[in-house]
């Protein structure tokens, strides 16, 4: 398979939104039935045999009357097989699947364990040098002055002034978010739906509450940072590039150099990870520019300080809620307003008459884009934070209060499921160790974790010592694959719901390193037990971001029924938490 080549493969809108499961391997499944077919016609033309006592498997075409065997690579001969591909090409169901279902190791997978797989930032070509850039010291700095006099040793002899511009620091950032709404228009700037009266439902409900919920810029930190290598022939570009949009990609370099797309080719090798950051091609335009000024081929790969600075975050957000709610715990009212996180998983799954819930796009001080889960990480947050806390205003066990309030089968199966594993209920919260759990629905997955805390005292140093994480996404194609993918995600949710935050002052970010900027390590992973619903009658959905969404809120929980603090911000417990 070849795969992420402009140059020879079909257009591709990226690799983005878990739709690569329920779209794209959709289409792949059709192609492969049809060139399976082809192939059976190109043995049946060979040997002059009736096709129907052909048999197609293990990668071969063989005929049982007289032993004779061709694999694919024989019959084909190096030939292109083209052919229209309709939407009848008929798919073998769930049911009757024999590779797909099963845990089918990594084609790969020893060479990337063992650092033999090459990506990017190991690629050479000959006559390639290295390329740096010199960047500014804060966002929106002016460049007054350079002097590269010296600068044929290392770029940090160029000696650079600059000019910088008033901008907002960490300590005002969610005030900012709030008071400079963007003056853009149309649904991606204020989003939203209405049902009912919040107002009516407030003035009915025997419990009211209001409360306010941040989260922090946070950053994508990726093993391999942004790297490319460029290379010009004849007028035509090629730029190797770990991107999930190559054909973005060819589209920002073809603009940026004012050529046919046409002559840019965008090759990209396994990318060592990119959580949504690498949608973007700077590291391939930088290059590029390089390579074009110098002659030959050029490689710049970014440092780790570059990455934490220049690369985009996940967006911070200020969310205010308002509920209320019967002495029974039936919802009766729900209004959401997020500020610059985005609308990713903002609609509520529970049942409430009266809804009011808007998306604000505002102005923000720095770079924001995707991120796994995109806002849904932010919105879930909030909303299961605040069913906890109307749990525990009406008197109510927070599983009952969701129950109660739910009447999708596939969200109740997998909050039912996640609390009969971990045991919910069973064991008594104390000040040195808590108990939590969330739910949540996004692009066609089903999420519900349990998670247990862990304080230790007097240090208030926080640990979350077992995560239940219960998902469904439809018919399962790999179930260890699947399991990484949960595991991966719960793992990842741990930085943002504890301690990861970027840190910053007058467009300056003071946290640009791992050292400063603390990832979830081997020592914050938690026992991780993850339950998979296999719903073999429904069509698969993808899996890489909705298992993140319910595991900050899930933390909250738990650290409230330990300590008795309601805790409204990501990160949760950035420095402990004190007795």
């Amino acid at each position: 398979m070849v795969m992420a080549d402009t140059a020879v493969t079909p257009f591709d809108m990226g690799t983005f939104g878990s739709r690569t499961t329920p779209i794209m391997a959709a289409q792949l499944r059709k192609v492969a039935a049809a060139a399976r077919e082809l192939l059976v016609d190109l043995a049946a033309g060979r040997w002059g045999v009736d096709r129907s006592a052909l048999v197609a498997q293990a990668a071969a075409v063989a005929h049982p009357p007289t032993g004779r065997t061709a694999g694919y690579g024989e019959l084909s001969k190096g030939q292109k097989l083209v052919k229209a591909i309709g939407d009848d090409v008929p798919t073998a169901p769930a049911e009757r699947w024999t590779v797909a279902g099963q845990s089918v190791p990594k084609v790969n997978g020893r060479e990337v364990v063992t650092g033999r797989h090459q990506y990017t930032s190991d690629m050479n070509r000959p006559g390639m040098v290295y390329g740096r850039v010199l960047r500014a010291p804060s966002v929106g700095a002016a460049l007054v002055s350079v002097d590269t006099r010296a600068a044929a040793e290392a770029i940090g002899a160029v000696h650079a002034e600059w000019k910088p511009t008033p901008q907002p620091s960490g300590a005002e950032l969610f005030d900012y978010l709030r008071k400079n709404p963007t003056d853009a228009q149309g649904e991606s700037a204020r989003s939203g739906y209405t049902a009912g009266s919040v107002e009516s439902g407030r003035a009915a409900a025997a419990t009211r509450l209001d409360a306010t919920y941040t989260v922090a810029y946070i950053a994508h930190v990726p093993l391999e940072p942004r790297a490319a290598v460029a290379e010009w022939q004849d007028g035509a570009l090629t730029v190797w590039t770990g991107t999930q949009r190559p054909f973005g990609v060819r589209t920002e370099l073809a603009e940026a150099f004012r050529v046919p797309e046409e002559k840019v080719r965008v090759v990209v090798p396994d990318t060592g990870s990119g959580y949504g950051g690498k949608h973007t091609g700077e590291a391939a335009i930088e290059a590029a520019r390089l390579a074009k000024a110098a002659g030959r081929p050029v490689k710049v790969a970014w440092t780790r300080e570059e990455e934490f600075t220049w690369a985009y975050f996940r967006p911070a957000g200020v969310i205010d809620v308002k509920s209320g709610a019967s002495p029974d715990g039936k919802l009766t009212a729900w209004e959401f307003h997020n500020y610059n996180s985005g609308a990713s998983g903002i609609r509520t799954p529970y049942d409430v008459p009266h809804q009011k819930i808007e998306f604000h796009a505002t102005r923000y001080p720095l770079r924001q884009g995707s991120y796994r889960g995109l806002a849904a990480t932010a919105n879930h947050f909030a909303r299961e934070s605040h069913m906890d806390e109307l749990a525990h205003a009406i008197g109510l066990d927070p599983l009952d209060l969701r129950l109660t309030n739910l009447s999708d089968a596939r969200l109740r199966a997998v909050l039912q499921a996640a609390a009969e594993r971990f045991g919910w209920g069973k064991t008594k919260a104390t000040p040195e160790r808590g108990f939590g759990l969330a739910c949540g629905v996004e692009k066609g997955g089903y999420v519900a974790t349990c998670a247990e805390v862990a304080i230790a005292r007097p240090s208030g140093e926080v640990k979350v010592t077992r995560a239940v994480t219960a998902f469904e996404c439809g018919a399962i194609v790999n179930p260890d694959h699947l399991r990484n993918q949960v595991e991966g995600a719960v793992v990842m949710g741990l930085g943002g719901a504890l301690f990861e935050a970027v840190q910053f002052e007058a467009g300056e970010v003071s946290n640009p390193k791992l050292s400063l900027y603390r990832v979830p390590r081997f020592s914050d992973a938690p026992l991780l037990e993850t339950v998979l619903l296999d719903r073999k009658d429904l069509p698969s959905a993808g899996a890489g971001e909705t298992p993140i969404v319910a595991l900050a809120p899930a933390v909250a929980g738990a650290l409230f029924t330990a300590t008795g603090v309601r805790r409204r911000s990501l990160p949760l417990a950035p420095k402990g938490i004190s007795a």
